[in-house]
């Protein structure tokens, strides 16, 4: 469903990403783990062209880019690729003039131009699947930092995107927080809902994610089964990784 072949990316001449070539397939939820700055973040930035590679080939689905160094991608291939995907930020990146239901709707009436009865629609049934119903007419800023991430799941949803994109979704909450959208992605994933999230969470990993991809200096070192990354690595800097993030997450 996703190809990544030989993403290369740099800025000016740091190099960031370092020939990756990973796939995706429909249904599959897969973490991106790895130290801060591995690259992670960025990878996952580069699956909607939100980060644009520097080369390699993006695909989703039969939509395909190849980029090379100062070659221009036109705006529609981008837009064509970009409206497959549902991102999904570390901050939510709420609109805080818009109540709830007002940011699930507003992609749906600005991009997609439904009308307002049917964005409407839409987006309570989200909210509703997301736990966020009661507080359809809310804002932001008198929600919790996990409930306004809830919403931004939902609004993230709205277009039915192919794919959801989720950068350290978990980050910036609390524990409790964070376990209110664990479930709520916990559910997506049971759902069949195809899912790359880029996050230092080893609960949200290990027990959403049938694949783990460790990154470290921009390179893919080990992937595999949620399992068999966290409790058997084969490669010493991914045993290093994980037992360092383990330690840091039970004090």
């Amino acid at each position: 469903m996703i190809e990544l072949s030989h993403i290369e990316k740099r800025f000016g001449e740091a190099l960031i990403l370092d020939d990756i070539s990973l796939s995706f397939a429909q249904g599959s939820v897969t973490a991106l783990v790895g130290p801060s700055g591995g690259g992670k973040s960025t990878l996952l930035r580069t699956i909607n062209l939100l980060e644009l590679p520097t080369s390699g080939t993006v695909q989703i689905g039969d939509d395909r880019v190849e980029l090379s160094p100062g070659r221009k991608v036109a705006w529609p291939v981008i837009q064509k690729i970009r409206c497959q995907t549902g991102m999904v930020f570390q901050n939510f990146q709420l609109f805080p003039h818009r109540t709830s239901i007002e940011n699930v709707m507003e992609g749906l009436l600005v991009v997609q131009k439904w009308s307002r009865d049917k964005a409407r629609d839409r987006a309570m049934e989200l909210l509703t699947k997301v736990g966020m119903a009661h507080k359809a007419d809310a804002w932001p800023a008198n929600l919790s930092g996990g409930q306004q991430q809830r919403v931004a799941i939902a609004r993230a949803l709205a277009p039915s995107p192919k794919v959801l994109l989720c950068d350290e979704p978990t980050s910036a909450l609390d524990p409790e927080l964070s376990a209110e959208v664990v479930d709520v992605l916990g559910q997506l994933a049971a759902e069949g809902t195809t899912m790359v999230m880029a996050t230092h969470d080893l609960r949200l990993a290990s027990r959403i994610a049938n694949r783990v991809v460790f990154l470290d200096a921009g390179v893919v070192v080990e992937t595999g089964s949620a399992e068999a990354i966290f409790q058997s690595p084969e490669h010493e800097r991914t045993k290093r990784f994980v037992s360092s993030i383990s330690a840091a997450q039970t004090l």
